[in-house]
């Protein structure tokens, strides 16, 4: 599970309570906070709901009662967001985030949001500020609501979806309006935007971990580096003697560097040569000495901006240079996948060339690109408009797009648009003197190879011997011990081990993927649950007992129709109290007598705290966590990981990993 802001459970804050929500200070006055129900995962003291304390205000990267925070006060790490709702590279970053929550907990780790809507989102200010005045008027909690949603729905950013948006959040949609046209709370915004000129955060998304600066969209394990020593470095602290609400400024002042000096810690270019396959539509010739490979998405607003850029160099490098499209629809925008199925659909009837027509005819109607739009374009392209309109309605290439993306996930292409130029790495709408740089130094090395023999059709699989390949998957080792619950046929090759909590939304979440996952490998994927409730969820342990007991005395069946009822009752307000489950146990066919004793005596403890330790012995430490490997396993067992509720795309790509080694070779 991410370790949620609490509302992204799907728990909203009660309509009733819209005015009167959060811990924000409104005209000097406390405001009042809900009431949270029993055993909720926000209850307690360790919500950071009150004002950050005023040492935190007179630090280099100070925090304030104006930011919108998740997480305890006295967490050792601190990660401040400068974030712009606009930006789809802050939508990226926004899943890693959760990652990390998940992964650490609200214990140990602190976000802080702070605006920084840039100049050429038009989109960004007023979102900003509608942000910051459901904060003003909600506190924490409707505050991640309605950022959440911002960012589930960019494309739908507007004053009528705001107004939605603070509603589903729990504020008066009134008080909302009257405070947002007065700009009651643009103070926060203005504030976030020149500290982001101080502190040098001049794009999004930009972080300081402790002072740190992190900057862009970087893959998790850099930020889990960062986040990694500075748990270290808070725990030196303490030992020494800081106080914990200390720890924040003493490590910023440690850490923080002011932006003049940060030059020489500048990230280097990427200068590795990706072994990245040029497979797909391609404009230019198979003797070109360069061969750029483009990550892009039909929906993306730069991708339409670097258009004019890429035929600049094609008209400067005539054929000397190849570009070869691989689609990357990212999840955030709604309409790149069926205009990928359009433009697929069009090269399956014209070829290339098709291809290539409706590619420029889909970036000239970027942003229309609804069902009519497309429609309109088949009948302009002279397609056939009746597979058209079925390609898209039936996601007709959808294994195809799949697969680009998994190549562009392999080689950490996060984020469109993306280039390889002969395997080396520029990222996003750069201008045509970056991209002129390194064709001219391609140019010269693959003339080199053409003078040494080297066919030109040839060059770029030669560059491409000595080229990175993508590092394998991550793996891990479990020491699998007892009889577990398993669903799916027994003799099924590939095994899912799930770590996974009832109070998890995350788990739920997952849950539906892993039916689809059984549904589309019923003779090849069987899955086996593993306890693992998290220390934080008050439910969980006993809902785990309770499953742990189901399967005692009715084995599989009876634990899946309790899991499956305690996942569908997950987001109730009772939904899992004790009375709940014994309800849910009496439906599954378990003893009642047998069961309550269990419950009572706390007989299945042990097992499933055995079951998280096999978890935190192999470095799982969140929910819901998978291993995917061969056979049936016991014991010592190896295989791939894969954490958090990922889309079903990751999961065929390690399943189809395992069924066939080869297959992970895009």
């Amino acid at each position: 599970m991410k370790l949620s802001r609490w509302v992204r459970n799907g728990l909203s804050v009660v309509a009733v309570l819209a005015a009167a929500c959060g811990g924000a200070q409104q005209n000097g006055s406390q405001v009042a906070l809900p009431k949270l129900p029993p055993g909720h995962p926000a209850e307690g003291p360790e919500i950071a709901m009150a004002p950050a304390e005023k040492s935190e205000a007179d630090t280099a990267v100070p925090i304030t009662a104006n930011d919108p925070t998740w997480g305890s006060r006295d967490a050792p790490v601190t990660l401040v967001e400068f974030t712009d709702l606009q930006c789809p590279f802050c939508s990226r970053a926004e899943a890693t985030i959760e990652q990390l929550e998940q992964a650490y907990g609200r214990e140990q780790l602190r976000v802080v949001y702070k605006a920084n809507p840039l100049p050429f989102h038009p989109n960004a200010k007023p979102a900003a500020l509608a942000a910051a005045t459901v904060h003003g008027l909600g506190g924490n909690e409707a505050f991640w609501t309605f950022y959440k949603l911002a960012f589930d729905h960019q494309a739908d950013l507007g004053d009528a979806m705001y107004e939605q948006w603070a509603k589903q959040s729990g504020v008066s949609v009134p008080a909302f309006r009257d405070a947002l046209a007065a700009r009651r709370f643009a103070a926060p915004v203005d504030e976030g935007v020149e500290l982001a000129k101080k502190l040098g955060a001049n794009g999004t998304p930009s972080f300081f971990i402790n002072g740190v600066s992190v900057v862009g969209a970087q893959p998790i394990d850099k930020f889990k580096q960062v986040i990694d020593a500075q748990l270290a470095a808070a725990k030196e602290k303490l030992a020494a003697g800081t106080p914990r609400a200390e720890v924040y400024r003493v490590l910023v002042a440690a850490n923080y560097k002011p932006h003049a000096d940060e030059d020489e810690d500048e990230p280097k270019p990427d200068t590795t040569v990706w072994k990245v396959p040029a497979t797909g539509p391609a404009l230019g010739p198979r003797t070109a000495l360069v061969t750029i490979v483009e990550f892009a998405d039909f929906q993306c607003p730069y991708c339409k901006r670097v258009e004019p850029t890429l035929q600049q160099v094609r008209t400067t490098y005539g054929n000397d240079v190849r570009i070869v499209f691989r689609h990357e629809p990212l999840p955030f925008h709604p309409r790149a996948e069926p205009a990928a199925e359009l433009a697929l659909e069009a090269r399956a009837e014209k070829g290339d060339a098709g291809f290539w027509a409706a590619h420029d005819k889909l970036f000239d109607s970027q942003p229309k690109l609804e069902d009519a739009d497309l429609e309109q374009i088949a009948r302009d392209l002279k397609l056939d408009v009746a597979k058209v309109l079925a390609a898209i309605k039936t996601h007709k290439y959808k294994r195809d797009l799949e697969q680009d993306a998994d190549v562009a996930d392999d080689f950490k292409a996060n984020g469109t648009p993306h280039f390889f130029v002969n395997g080396r790495r520029l990222v996003g709408a750069q201008p045509f003197d970056k991209f002129k740089e390194l064709i001219d130094e391609q140019l010269v090395k693959a003339r080199a190879l053409v003078s040494a023999g080297t066919k030109p059709e040839d060059v770029y699989g030669e560059i491409l011997k000595t080229a990175q390949d993508v590092p394998p998957p991550e793996q891990k080792t479990v020491t699998l011990t007892g009889p577990a619950p398993v669903r799916g046929s027994a003799a099924a090759p590939v095994t899912i081990v799930e770590f996974a909590d009832f109070q998890c939304p995350y788990c739920k979440k997952a849950d539906e993927t892993l039916a689809q996952v059984l549904k589309d490998y019923p003779t090849k994927v069987k899955l086996v649950w593993r306890h693992f409730p998290l220390p934080f969820h008050q439910q969980a342990h006993l809902a785990a007992e309770a499953g742990a007991e189901a399967f005692k005395e009715k084995g599989n069946d009876g634990f899946w129709k309790l899991h499956d009822a305690m996942f569908a009752h997950q987001g109730d307000q009772d939904g899992l109290s004790r009375g709940a489950i014994d309800g849910y146990a009496k439906a599954a066919g378990v003893d009642a007598t047998k069961f309550a004793h269990a419950l009572d005596t706390g007989a299945n403890a042990a097992s499933v705290d055995a079951d998280a330790k096999i978890a935190t012995d192999a470095g799982i430490n969140g929910t819901p966590a998978f291993l995917i490997g061969t056979g049936t396993p016991s014991g010592s067992w190896t295989a791939y990981y894969l954490s958090g509720a990922q889309p079903i795309a990751k999961f065929r790509k390690l399943i189809e990993l395992t069924l066939k080694p080869a297959a992970h070779k895009p």
